[in-house]
Order: C-alpha cells, then structure tokens, then sequence
C-alpha cells in the first residue's frame, strides 16, 4: 500500500481530526484513511452511510447487555 505524507497542517486542523477519531472511536491514522477514502468514492449512497454507521454502532454495542423495550415500557406505565 501507498503512504502519503501531509506537511504544514494548521494546529486547529489536526486538532479536529483528533477530536473526530476520538469521536468515531479511531485512530487519528484510520480516520484519515475513512476521510481521503471517502473523498475519492462519492458515489457511496446516503443508504450505504447509514449502514456504515449502522455497523459501527453494533460493532461499539457489542457485548452489552440490553433491556427489552417491553419491559421498560410496562415497568413506567405501571407507576
């Protein structure tokens, strides 16, 4: 694979980069990667995003234990 080296980056920039890996629970390199990837591909579909972020959120869930809405709702209705 390539690497590619970026100089003379604004502080705010890679500040923000920062911010948005931690965000996106990513390394700043990986979210680099999903940017620039995304940049060259923009025939991905809103679709195709919302599954991305569907399996991200799945990925990040994995292995809680999670309530059945049911009984949530039962437990307040019946208070």
């Amino acid at each position: 694979m390539a690497q590619i080296l970026v100089r003379d980056l604004e502080p705010d920039v890679v500040a923000e980069l920062k911010s948005r890996a931690a965000r996106n629970r990513r390394s700043l390199e990986s979210e680099v990667r999903v940017i620039l990837e995304s940049a060259v591909r923009p025939e991905t579909t809103p679709f195709d995003v919302v599954v991305q972020h569907m399996d991200d959120m799945r990925e990040r869930t994995r292995g809680r234990q999670t309530t059945d809405s049911t009984d949530l709702v039962r437990e307040d209705r019946d208070r």
